[in-house]
């Protein structure tokens, strides 16, 4: 767990683990950062970014007894089923320490304490522990563990001769989960709830769940790709809705958006939220509802960083949206395209030019 960092991204509390592989004997590591909890799939996605980042196999990977990864018997077996494909893949060699006794991997376990150190530090000097956006945070971890790495480069050369080479590629990072869009345009994949396009409806869909995102196929096709849903404020599955699949629907009934299940995942950005909070305070719910989807609409049509401006100058002037000027403003009405008549000459007219040359 690597929540004791107080990392925040994009204002919000960042709950995380840290996949770190090392070799034992010259320290090299490699960081991951997982955000899914303990699964195969985080090993499966650190333990390949690691191997591929060191440009070799080492002939023997050890891990703890893993079982923070299953709930029950079933899901242990294809958890230690999947994960022995995936070492004789690499031409690993598999070990696990016994339950509880962490000091069988003292030369990993210690080096957990020294990546969090090195990253708590490095956040102090930085001033901020608030990152912009995952792909910021993950660089900044990324530049910690190779400083830490250069001070075991001369070990690591004596060691990578004793590396194996690499197979051709990498193995499946994905598990493939069967799931069915409904009438309401929603498919739930391991209690998480994704939103798809209205043209899905009522298809059923081959998901490829990763580590980070998922991706929806359906006839040897990527119909979707969506960013994996993570449970936030408490709640117990996630949400990954995207407001321009469902804006159709909520067009055609706008009284439904305030007890809406889903409505407090649709909004684009935490400038909707507000305007919401401050339409429901000061208008009739009819009213808020339908002022709030129109503004939907007019985002879900290309303009949603631009009205976002314009909201946020709204609630720095204290005024509410009006939903016309708006519209105006970001969407004008086209102009009527005038009618152009093209006369055609004739051909004696050709003949006329050939006269003159001459």
């Amino acid at each position: 767990m690597a929540d004791s960092l107080n990392v925040q991204i994009d204002g919000r509390a960042f709950a995380h683990r840290l996949y770190q592989f090392a070799l034992a004997y010259s320290g090299w590591r490699h960081a991951t950062v997982i955000d899914s909890g303990e699964s195969f799939m985080a090993l499966s996605t650190g333990l390949q970014a690691a191997l591929w980042a060191l440009g070799g196999v080492p002939e023997e990977h050890r891990t703890d007894s893993l079982s923070a990864a299953f709930n029950n018997l079933a899901e242990q077996e294809s958890l230690t089923g999947r994960y022995d494909e995936l070492c004789r893949h690499y031409g690993l060699r598999a070990t696990r320490c016994n339950p509880g006794q962490s000091n069988e991997n003292g030369s990993i376990e210690s080096r957990h304490d020294s990546l969090k150190t090195a990253l708590d530090q490095a956040l102090r000097l930085r001033g901020s522990r608030s990152f912009d956006n995952r792909s910021a945070y993950e660089a900044f971890v990324g530049a910690i563990v190779q400083r830490l790495n250069t001070r075991y480069a001369k070990l690591l050369a004596i060691e990578r001769p004793m590396l194996r080479p690499l197979p051709v590629r990498r193995t499946a990072e994905f598990e493939e989960l069967p799931a069915r869009v409904s009438k309401y345009g929603i498919f739930t994949l391991k209690g998480a709830q994704y939103s798809a396009p209205s043209q899905l409806i009522g298809h059923r869909l081959t998901v490829r769940q990763y580590a980070q995102h998922i991706e929806c196929w359906l006839g040897g096709q990527c119909v979707l790709s969506r960013p994996r849903a993570m449970p936030q404020d408490g709640q117990r599955h996630g949400r990954s809705i995207d407001y321009r699949h469902l804006v159709g629907a909520l067009k055609r009934k706008p009284g439904a958006f305030a007890r809406w299940v889903l409505r407090d995942a649709a909004f684009p950005r935490a400038v909707y939220r507000q305007t919401w909070e401050r339409l429901t305070a000061q208008r009739p719910e009819r009213e808020a509802c339908k002022i709030m989807v129109g503004l939907l609409v007019l985002a879900a049509d290309g303009h949603e960083a631009q009205l976002a401006q314009e909201l946020e100058q709204l609630i720095e002037l204290n005024q509410l949206p009006d939903l016309n000027a708006l519209t105006a403003l970001l969407a004008p009405p086209r102009s009527a395209v005038p009618d152009v008549v093209v006369t055609l000459p004739t051909l004696a007219s050709y003949d006329e030019l050939l006269e003159v040359s001459v």
